[in-house]
């Protein structure tokens, strides 16, 4: 949509300097904008681009000099970058299906959709389900029996919630992500089979949690899998049966979290973490990508590696593991002299 300068920095609460006229049609990175563009600025390397870009306005941070940039229109903000995010959901505004049911879709007679609710084309939501206001399903998405969700969800293609899973609000599930398959639990027979033990627990979802592409969230075996409010899971992650994620953490792709461990609010799991069953993570955590954990992690702690150490000592490690080789050289040599010299001293 068309906005000018001087609109948008009315709905953002910001000032603006120069011409408030200027309609803004699209948003871009600095080197990449053209005229009817807004563009954001906040590091100083960057001021390069800032000075060469072809956008008519960007938002700047207060005090930031203007001298060889060629914006015909400034929006001042303390954070530039969040002020940015802001413009392009009026800018672009996210597309949503009209409210109602598809007729290619099967909503059960006994499932309660609230007002404002879209359920797209070969979708089913199962008998005793109860959707929030203004929830979007999309098309080939599957809700079994007795599963809540709440208010201003978004549920993509491909999205799968098994029996009697919890939604909250706003809650963001991407394309294929799973949420209540069963947890990967079985016991050893005498007889050397695997049997099966039942999983009949359920998943808790809270409010504004973001889930990525083909993600899962398995089932507790009792009582209920928990990912807390606020949290966000990137793609290709799996979250195993009775794990609680605390508020507001990171869980990047591929990240692996074992039955019954507990992620402290706020602690992040870079790319590849694998954690076993039953660790504690800390609040504040910060794991870096590929690090296998093997013991539970205090609080405000960051470690690497495999097995995992403290950050500190990860980069010590690392800094002398080039030198191993010439080391171990040298102290053969040393060995074989010590030989030399008792072999001398025996004569």
């Amino acid at each position: 949509m068309k906005i000018t300068v001087g609109k948008l920095a009315e709905f953002l609460g910001l000032v603006f300097e120069g011409d408030g006229s200027i309609e803004i049609t699209g948003v871009s990175t600095l080197d990449k904008a053209g005229p009817a563009d807004l563009v954001f600025f906040t590091q100083a390397r960057l001021r390069p681009l800032l000075e060469g870009t072809r956008a008519s306005a960007g938002i700047l941070p207060a005090g930031e000099p203007l001298d060889r940039v060629p914006l015909k229109a400034v929006l001042r903000a303390e954070q530039p970058h969040l002020a940015f995010l802001r413009a392009i959901g009026l800018i672009i505004p996210p597309r949503s299906p009209a409210p109602g049911v598809h007729p290619g879709a099967f909503v059960s007679p006994d499932a309660r959709l609230a007002e404002g609710v879209s359920v797209g084309a070969m979708s089913v939501v199962g008998a005793g389900a109860e959707i929030g206001p203004g929830t979007i399903i999309h098309p080939l998405v599957s809700i079994y029996e007795g599963v809540r969700v709440g208010a201003g969800c978004i549920l993509h293609s491909g999205v799968s919630l098994r029996e009697d899973v919890r939604l909250g609000d706003r809650v963001i599930l991407h394309n294929g992500v799973q949420i209540g398959g069963d947890g990967f639990g079985y016991l050893p027979s005498p007889d050397g089979r695997h049997l099966k033990i039942p999983q009949v627990g359920t998943v808790i979802i809270e409010d504004d949690v973001e889930i990525g592409a083909n993600s899962t969230v398995d089932r507790a075996a009792l009582g209920a899998t928990i990912v807390r409010r606020g949290t966000k899971i990137d793609n290709l992650v799996t979250v195993a049966h009775n794990v609680e994620v605390g508020e507001d953490a990171i869980l990047v792709a591929q990240v692996g979290i074992g039955g019954s461990s507990k992620i402290g609010r706020r602690a992040i799991l870079s790319g590849q973490v694998g954690i076993p069953d039953h660790i504690d993570i800390g609040e504040g955590v910060i794991v870096a990508a590929k690090t296998g954990i093997t013991k539970n992690v205090p609080a405000g702690t960051m470690v690497a590696g495999i097995p995992h150490l403290d950050i500190r000592d990860w980069r010590k490690l690392w800094a002398v593991a080039p030198q191993l080789y010439d080391l171990v050289k040298e102290f053969k040599k040393m060995k074989a002299r010590v030989a030399e010299l008792e072999t001398a001293l025996k004569k």
